[in-house]
């Protein structure tokens, strides 16, 4: 069995000075009141025009992110590689809400899929349809609300954008993720994964579709998925993930009313979640799976679900993910072990990026134990350093 708390390996491709430079950022989004007060804070500096884009760049930013654009993000392409560790390239601009914006975006994904077209450095592409659709027309869609001319014409142009990114990701081979969002939207996003899908996974899977297990229903859904995919002849790809929304989605529901689509304890989330991994496995010829996960029993469970059924490690249909800058003790560590491992590497303009830098640095204190559990690591490789 692999030991995730081999710091050696873990952290053998930063230098002692980036060693460093984590340890102090991760010491600081420690602090709760510090993350409450940073973003509001940055937010009202860049409206004022203080000269702030350096100090974010250097610092959080570095740690999160792949650059600015595209080539910007070469060189941690080429770091992870060394390694034997894969690039997922997220174009990761959000909240923007206009037709021009959104036609930049498909073409920006469209750009991730050429660059990762015959490139064994990144073995898949993403996107998020809010990326590329209006929420409010998503949320009318996922209520089954009749669209009147105008939204019927504007949702056909998303339908469009979407199928243009996955034709050009089936005519180029290239795998691509279209990421789960918030569960008001998700019944919308989940029939147009499931049309990508049947489209084009016919041979094998090419798009795969994200599940969150922080959600009660998911593991009913994914029996359903999986069977209807044997059913229809095709492979339904999947992405595993607990979940990024739970806060939003726990205040939204007792505020509006409704049962909360959330799981009563993170242990049930836990649960589900390798249990999800469990029921792939055992359908694996009709399945291809990503586990994006940051927690060492999960990456284990799959790790001995992969033994007991004879997979090779380096099955093409299962794959570990990480985000950049996170967890390394678990990417570099499952790569040196012989496992396909990617990790998400978000890259934009560093003004459009803040809310997932803002996420990043809200989920290091609210999950347990995150930001903590990256500093021991980081304190432990330091002392070992120190020592010899």
């Amino acid at each position: 069995m692999i030991d995730f708390n081999n710091t050696e390996i873990a952290f053998k491709a930063k230098s002692n000075k980036e060693l460093r430079n984590s340890y102090f950022l991760f010491k600081s989004i420690g602090y709760n009141w510090l993350v409450k007060l940073g973003p509001p804070l940055i937010q009202a500096c860049f409206s004022m025009k203080l000269p702030i884009k350096g100090l974010i760049k250097a610092t959080v930013f570095k740690q999160f992110c792949g650059g600015e654009n595209i080539a910007d993000c070469e060189d941690a392409i080429n770091k992870l590689h060394a390694f034997q560790i894969g690039t997922i390239l997220d174009y990761s601009v959000e909240g923007e809400e206009n037709e021009v914006t959104f036609d930049e975006t498909a073409a920006e994904i469209i750009r991730t899929i050429q660059k990762a077209a015959n490139n064994p450095k990144i073995p898949f592409s993403v996107f998020k349809v809010t990326g590329i659709a209006r929420f409010g027309l998503l949320e009318a869609i996922n209520n089954q609300k009749e669209l009147n001319t105008e939204e019927a014409a504007e949702y056909n142009r998303v339908l469009k954008r979407i199928d243009q990114i996955c034709a050009t990701a089936s005519q180029l081979n290239v795998r691509i993720f279209i990421d789960a969002e918030e569960t008001w939207i998700q019944d919308a996003i989940d029939h147009l994964a499931l049309q990508m899908i049947q489209k084009y996974n016919q041979q094998k899977a090419i798009v795969y579709n994200t599940l969150q297990f922080y959600r009660h229903d998911r593991l009913a859904f994914l029996e359903k998925v999986l069977a209807n995919a044997k059913q229809g002849n095709y492979s339904y790809g999947i992405k595993l993930v607990r979940g990024a929304y739970m806060e939003k989605e726990a205040d939204r529901a007792l505020k509006m009313g409704y049962l909360n689509p959330i799981q009563p304890t993170k242990l049930d989330s836990d649960i589900d979640f390798n249990k999800a991994i469990e029921i792939c496995i055992d359908n694996i010829t009709h399945t291809a799976i990503c586990a994006g996960t940051h927690n060492e029993e999960s990456c284990k469970v799959l790790i001995e679900l992969m033994h007991k059924y004879q997979l090779n490690k380096n099955d093409q249909r299962i794959y570990f993910s990480q985000l950049f800058g996170m967890s390394d003790h678990l990417s570099y560590n499952l790569a040196d072990g012989g496992y396909n491992v990617a990790k998400y590497l978000p890259y934009g303009p560093v003004k459009s990026v803040l809310p997932y830098l803002f996420r990043r640095a809200q989920e290091n204190t609210s999950v347990k134990g995150q930001a903590g559990r990256e500093l021991a690591l980081i304190e432990k490789e330091m002392a070992r350093r120190k020592g010899k």
